[in-house]
């Protein structure tokens, strides 16, 4: 309670006493009872003496919130009226497939469950695509990595089958594994020994006729100097074979050192620097950016964003690698990828005007098509319209 304690029924006149109005007065002296009472109840219900107090605070609460939204939502409403504005535009003439496109495929090629009629299938379907390489689910790696053979143990019945029904058209390996940087369980790059045995495997699986290799290590911190070690012992092995190198890449920092900031406040490494992605591009034949699950919520903003990546990406690639941006063949709705917005359309638009603005005439550039038993009519029907042509 507050002012003086009420001790009703007392017949004590000093022990009766109500707590005093603003100007000294007892408010009820000689009332009755229920008078009394209900004076007393008035009294407390009367504001605090530092009720304007109160008010202040919760004022200065409610524009510290309104501060705090705006501090956040105004940074993000500009940066998604920048990637809509990125969208805008015409693509240049000729903007096209190069014939270097890629599909990566699923395990069930070379673990027994496809058959001869599903190879004839694929060739159906890629026929007048501007796809000239499989990426083939060969792995997973093990963490100390090394790759048991009993993983593919159809790898080479596939191989010949796409040679025989797809002339021209190469076979990688796709293999990878989850990394131990946002947890114990996983490979560790700094230790010599695992990078050694990752390069073992790799000239494991290229003696079963693979033509070349496809990494895929996530999550991948940006700058991590052991992975650029290991994609040098793994160029040495794949040139002596005169086979591919190719690797699946981070999307690049759409803000300057956006991946450090993020850093701070999570584990996951989203992005790369644009410069670690040059250092990768640079040892490899072939870098695919993984151009999907950008969080965007719109056909738009996600178009701006991957027109974006394709500009950044293209400045740092040099001419003698091919550089692939991947499009998103599989529908999803969450918070890294809504199904909406994430479209075939929208990332074959955005390829094309960020090669517009940036390198119109490249020549060892691509798309690079996720995943195949994931894929709609639809997603086919807009790479082919959209893309081939």
């Amino acid at each position: 309670m507050t002012g003086t304690e009420h001790r009703y029924g007392s017949s004590s006149p000093a022990t009766s006493s109500a707590s005093p109005g603003g100007d000294g007065m007892d408010r009820t002296e000689g009332a009755t009872p229920t008078e009394a009472a209900a004076a007393e109840d008035a009294a407390q219900d009367a504001p605090a003496p530092d009720s304007g107090k109160g008010r202040g605070r919760r004022r200065w609460i409610r524009r510290t919130a309104l501060a705090v939204v705006l501090v956040l939502l105004v940074p993000l409403l500009s940066v998604l009226t920048a990637l809509r504005i990125n969208y805008m535009g015409d693509p240049a003439d000729g903007t096209h497939t190069r014939n270097r496109d890629a599909l990566w495929l699923g395990h069930a090629w070379v673990d027994g469950r496809k058959k001869d009629a599903d190879v004839t299938a694929l060739a159906r379907r890629l026929q007048g695509t501007g796809i000239r390489d499989l990426y083939v689910h060969s792995g997973p790696l093990e963490h100390d990595g090394t790759l048991p053979k009993s993983v593919y143990p159809r790898a080479r019945w596939f191989i010949d089958a796409v040679h025989e029904k797809l002339p021209g058209i190469r076979v990688q390996a796709f293999l990878g594994d989850v990394l131990a940087t946002e947890g114990a369980d996983g490979m560790v790059l700094e230790n010599p020994d695992t990078r050694a045995a990752v390069v073992r495997s790799a000239r494991q699986i290229l003696d079963t006729g693979y033509e070349g290799i496809h990494l895929d290590l996530e999550p991948m911190p940006s700058g991590d100097r052991d992975y650029l070690t290991l994609l040098d012992a793994l160029r040495r092995e794949t040139r002596s074979r005169d086979a591919q190198l190719s690797v699946a890449a981070h999307q690049i920092d759409p803000l300057p050192a956006l991946h450090t900031v993020f850093g701070l406040f999570t584990a996951h490494p989203k992005w790369w620097s644009q410069e670690f992605f040059g250092q990768v591009a640079r040892r490899v034949d072939q870098i695919a950016v993984m151009s999907y699950d950008t969080a965007q919520p719109l056909e738009s903003t996600y178009g701006g964003y991957v027109a974006q990546q394709t500009s950044l990406a293209l400045e740092v690639t040099p001419p003698s690698t091919d550089l692939l941006m991947g499009l998103p063949f599989y529908w999803e709705s969450n918070f890294d990828h809504w199904g909406h917005a994430e479209t075939v359309p929208a990332a074959v638009r955005g390829v094309r005007l960020g090669l517009s603005r940036t390198d119109a005439d490249r020549a060892r550039f691509g798309v690079a098509l996720y995943i195949d038993f994931a894929a709609t009519e639809a997603d086919w029907r807009a790479y082919k319209e959209d893309w081939v042509r």
